[in-house]
């Protein structure tokens, strides 16, 4: 019985498209890079682990679960952010000042070349437990950053701001799929010639 002509039946041609050219990230198990993420899921180690000693002292039932290392050693001078502004910033905007410089580094494009230009920032984010920890501390306990620190809203205009760019910037809330939402996003904004580089 002859066989249907397929595409497997043609050689193979890699689709015309955006590259990924530099990449960084933070995960539980100490996965703070992505050779460090690769060896992580190759492997048989876990990434949940009991909570961290430091955190305990603030849970009323510890539970195991996957926690990020060094949430607490952001470098608030180099990214121009003062001490009681980084204080009340919400982890995430951290972390994800810190994962776009290294995955421009990684990409070996100097930060400080990209401002000004139509760089997109795509975010996807979905928790804002920082925000009600903060709002639960009482009114008095809030800070003039409370607003612009805890907000998801605000994530990747955190980073346009920091870096200078001028491409989209846009956060994604669709639950669990926000990042690959977010990810089709920026794909298509590459595509749409709306920036050069998207994070």
């Amino acid at each position: 019985m002859d066989r249907p002509a397929s595409l497997l039946d043609s050689p193979f041609e890699p689709p015309a498209g955006p590259a990924i050219v530099g990449m960084a990230c933070r995960f539980p198990g100490g996965a703070d890079t992505p050779q460090a993420f690769w060896h992580l899921l190759c492997g048989t180690e876990d990434g949940l682990r009991p909570l961290p000693a430091e955190r305990a002292a603030r849970q009323q039932a510890p539970l195991p679960g996957g926690f990020l290392d060094g949430v607490d050693r952001f470098d608030a001078p180099f990214f121009g952010v003062s001490a009681p502004e980084a204080r009340c910033m919400d982890p995430q905007q951290r972390l994800l000042l810190e994962v776009c410089w290294e995955a421009l580094e990684d990409a070996a494009l100097a930060p400080s070349a990209l401002a000004g230009r139509r760089v997109g920032v795509f975010v996807g984010a979905f928790t804002n437990d920082y925000e009600l920890l903060q709002a639960r501390a009482g009114a008095a306990a809030l800070g003039p950053y409370y607003g612009t620190g805890t907000s998801a809203a605000l994530l990747a205009g955190r980073v346009v701001y920091r870096f200078g760019f001028t491409g989209p910037a846009l956060v994604v809330n669709t639950a669990c799929s926000s990042s690959l939402v977010a990810l089709h996003l920026a794909r298509r904004s590459l595509a749409a010639g709306e920036c050069e580089l998207a994070l």
